[in-house]
């Protein structure tokens, strides 16, 4: 045989063949930065958008339960009837109103509930409008549609923290442009809407004919909430007519991260396409993890109490140990649980959350992950122990000071 294997005709890349809008999606920076520090000896990972404690017991246990009754056949599409009832109670709890268990359906976490409500509203080509710097998820949910996400600046001061200005939002808007993507309580930046901006929102939508997608999946974690104990929600102020989907998870209250449990609330006249958009794509929740959310929801308050009030320490000790160094601008955020925090001569926050692996073991996600006006920040979540926060703030502290 003459020749060797470089001369030999290559085939074509299968890449070459796949959809643009699947090969276009980013990396995520996020998992950048923690594949890359993830086995480093004594690190403290502050990277992801979870919480340091397991899953509670009760909850787990409720799932064994399930499985030893053999609860492993196909389901409900919508979600196990149990299920339901204990979100709309919840829900009626939480609001002070009272809620059909037809108004909710059950789906394979938040992502999918996000990924299901822009399918129900969204296709190629229309835009959708998304305040920034944000959770990237929902960006990229809309441009595997093939929509296009257009992104609305937040405005910041060291006074307010991050706000939106509604001006910009409505100027943002075009003729293909069929929805408004509101995470309030934020993530990476802690905004949280007030009732004024919430109403704005709306009456942005009703002018223009929009649907809006509200994710609050963070609502519970709220610094101001007095006796309320929640944010303030599109609930409070919307009215029947408005077109709203709100996207729910499991993951952050009740420390299910792992579990990829969620649900959509909207109005039940939807509910037969909302049924086929979740069949034809995982056809329902196992029921054995529908079976932990019923007991999250019934027995799981003192938990979601605890883990607000952890949440509420870790950014107090993040706050007073940022305030000691003339090198970060920030402001303490009113909800969610990450400090979203620039740093004096460090442009490049990829390059900055390497070095911090590398120079402090402190894990931290780059601003850059988070989409245009991130650039400059970097996110720290600190729904952790006081201990573990405690140690990471000084390590922080200390390479700040060097």
């Amino acid at each position: 045989m003459s020749g060797t294997s470089a001369s030999l005709p290559q085939p074509p890349s299968l890449l070459d063949h796949i959809r643009p809008q699947a090969l276009s999606l980013p990396e995520s920076g996020i998992v950048e930065v923690m594949n890359y520090g993830r086995q480093r000896e004594g690190m403290i990972p502050l990277w992801a958008g979870e919480g340091d404690l397991p899953t509670p017991s009760f909850i787990s246990e409720a799932a064994t339960r399930s499985l030893a009754a053999g609860e492993t056949f196909y389901t409900w599409q919508r979600g196990i009837p149990e299920l339901r009832a204990a979100i709309a109670r919840y829900m009626s709890r939480l609001y002070g109103q009272a809620e059909d268990p037809e108004r909710f359906f059950v789906t394979g976490s938040g992502m999918q509930a996000i990924q299901i409500a822009l399918a129900l509203t969204l296709s190629a080509g229309e835009e959708i409008l998304i305040p920034s710097p944000s959770w990237p998820n929902a960006a990229a949910a809309a441009e595997v549609i093939g929509a296009r996400p257009v992104y609305v600046p937040f405005s910041f001061d060291e006074v307010r923290g991050f706000w939106l200005d509604l001006d910009r939002l409505e100027s943002a808007v075009t003729p293909r442009t069929r929805v408004i993507f509101i995470n309030t309580p934020a993530n990476p930046t802690g905004f949280v809407a007030s009732h004024e901006a919430l109403r704005g929102v709306i009456d942005i939508a009703r002018r223009h004919g929009l649907w809006i997608v509200a994710d609050e999946i963070y609502g519970r974690f709220y610094y101001e909430a007095g006796e309320a104990g929640r944010a303030p929600s599109f609930h409070d102020v919307m009215e029947p007519e408005d077109r709203i989907l709100f996207v729910q998870t499991f993951s952050k209250n009740w420390a299910m991260t792992g579990w990829r449990l969620g649900w959509i609330e909207a109005d039940p006249s939807l509910g037969a396409v909302l049924e086929n958009l979740i069949q034809y794509s995982t056809s329902g929740v196992a029921a054995f993890i529908q079976r932990a959310g019923v007991a999250a929801l019934e027995r799981g308050e003192s938990f979601v109490a605890h883990q607000i009030e952890r949440a509420r320490r870790g950014r107090d000790i993040v706050a007073a140990g940022l305030a000691t160094s003339n090198r970060v601008h920030f402001a303490p955020p009113p909800g969610a649980f990450y400090m979203f925090f620039g740093v004096e001569g460090e442009s490049d926050t990829r390059a900055l959350a390497l070095k911090l692996v590398d120079e402090a073991a402190i894990g931290l996600a780059p601003g850059t992950a988070f989409g245009p006006g991130g650039e400059s920040y970097i996110r720290l979540c600190f729904a952790r122990g006081e201990g573990q926060i405690g140690e990471a703030t000084d390590r922080l502290v200390r390479w700040l000071q060097r």
